[in-house]
Formats: structure tokens, C-alpha cells, sequence
């Protein structure tokens, strides 16, 4: 049975000192969590401080995005050395934000893949579909060609160090959710998708965390799926009661 994982995505909030002061009170709630893994990703300025607050913790420290080069004239991005110097594991690649605003397509969205899936960190790779893609019934079309291209060259051995997320582009930020059975449909589509691209054991393995609009009120039936494995968590994330019920969900 596949471990759950809940994430929670804090976007472009929290100074320092809020992080320190979520974290901690994160630690101090999660000291009896026993059956899912736990990953925050604070901003960038915020990275140091919270790694600081989280040893010796079960709680594991993500990024929010990653540059493919380890150095070099690339102003504003963020090398996969510097995360790891802050005690990053995790980091999040291609969110639906990354591709609306910031032009993140599926070649660097590959590019980043295989950069951390190259080191010993993890990968969570964001896909998912417009609310006007999914009217048209575009939906299996849209993560067919986001994970196709996205994972290009990827061989199963870098698949250990990937988790994908599903999230419906429409149910960010919206309050609107995907049901439970449309969900665990998209989910079951990318794991069999995975299963023609790598076999059934990679199938099996990785974990795919839905994303959008996850709150503790709808988390225990996302999670009840058999095909959801976690969730990738936004404004509920950046709440420490609220995000400790829905990994208590999971």
C-alpha cells in the first residue's frame, strides 16, 4: 500500500518570521502523526529558517521551483545546490502558476525533472487542465501531452524520485473541487498512463497527490480513493490546525 504524502504549497506568503512561527507550531502538532510523510514549501526567504525549526521533526522541506543549471547568469532563479544548502528534499516542478505567469512549459518543466531526479532530491510534478479544456472534454488529452512531454527521456530509475500531483487548474484558489469520483478518474487515467510508459511496478509505486482546494472538510473522501496517494495543499497550508487535519485525514 502506497504511504501518503501531503504537501502544502505556501506560495508567495510569509516572512521569515511567520514561517518560524507556523513551523513551529507544525512540529509541535505533528509529533503524533505516524502514517503519512509531510512536506512543506515555504518561500524561498523563508527556506533557512524553517529547515532550522524543523529538525528532528517528521516534517520534510520542500521548494517551489528549481533552475536546471547549478550556477552561472541566470538572475531571479534558484539552483538545485542552493535548495539542498538550505536542507530542501522536495521541490515543486511545473505548477499550473509556474506555467500561466511565469511561461513554464513541458520541455523545462522536463529539463527540471531530470536535473533533481539526477540528485537526491524529489521531484513533485504538477499537471492538470483548464476549466474550458475540461468542458471540451480535452482533460486526458491535456496530462497525456503534459506527461509524455514532460517526462521525456526519464528512465524508471529517476521515477523513484518523482511524485506527480493532479491538479485541476479550475479547482485552484476557486474553492471549486473536483468531486471525489472525478478525482480518482484523472488519477487512475496518469496511473495507467505511467503503466504503458514504465511498467506496472512504477505504476504501482509512485504516488499522485490531487491539488485543488484540498480542505479538512472534503479531505477524508479525496484521500479514500484508491488511487489518490495525497495531496498537494495551498491556502489551507498556511494554517496550522487546518493543515494538520487534513494530513490526519490522509
Amino acid at each position: 500500500m502506497r504511504r501518503k504524502i501531503i504537501a502544502g504549497n505556501w506560495k508567495m506568503n510569509k516572512t521569515g518570521a511567520e514561517a518560524i512561527e507556523l513551523a513551529k507550531a507544525l512540529k509541535v502538532k505533528s509529533v503524533n502523526i505516524e502514517r503519512a510523510d509531510m512536506v512543506i514549501c515555504p518561500p524561498f526567504t523563508a527556506l533557512y529558517q524553517t529547515a532550522e525549526i524543523i529538525k528532528a521533526s517528521k516534517i520534510k522541506l520542500g521548494a517551489q521551483n528549481v533552475y536546471w543549471e547549478d550556477s552561472g547568469a541566470f538572475t531571479g532563479e534558484i539552483s538545485l545546490p542552493m535548495l539542498k544548502d538550505a536542507g530542501c528534499e522536495y521541490a515543486i516542478i511545473g505548477h499550473s502558476e509556474r506555467r500561466q505567469f511565469f511561461g513554464e512549459t513541458d520541455e523545462t518543466v522536463n529539463r527540471k525533472i531530470q536535473k533533481v531526479t539526477g540528485s537526491d532530491l524529489t521531484a513533485i510534478v504538477c499537471v492538470g487542465e483548464t476549466l474550458e479544456q475540461r468542458k471540451a472534454g480535452d482533460t486526458e488529452r491535456i496530462i497525456n501531452t503534459q506527461i509524455s512531454n514532460g517526462f521525456a527521456g526519464i528512465t524508471q530509475e529517476q521515477m523513484k524520485r518523482i511524485i506527480i500531483a493532479y491538479e485541476p487548474i479550475w479547482a485552484i484558489g476557486t474553492g471549486m473541487t473536483a468531486t471525489p469520483e472525478q478525482a480518482e478518474d484523472v488519477h487512475l487515467f496518469i496511473r495507467n498512463l505511467i503503466k504503458s510508459l514504465y511498467g506496472a511496478a512504477a505504476a504501482d509505486m509512485i504516488r499522485i497527490q490531487y491539488g485543488g482546494s484540498v480542505k479538512p472538510d472534503n479531505a477524508a473522501e479525496l484521500l479514500s480513493q484508491p488511487d489518490i496517494d495525497g495531496a498537494l495543499v495551498g491556502g489551507a497550508s498556511l494554517k496550522a490546525d487546518a493543515f494538520i487535519e487534513i494530513i490526519k485525514a490522509a
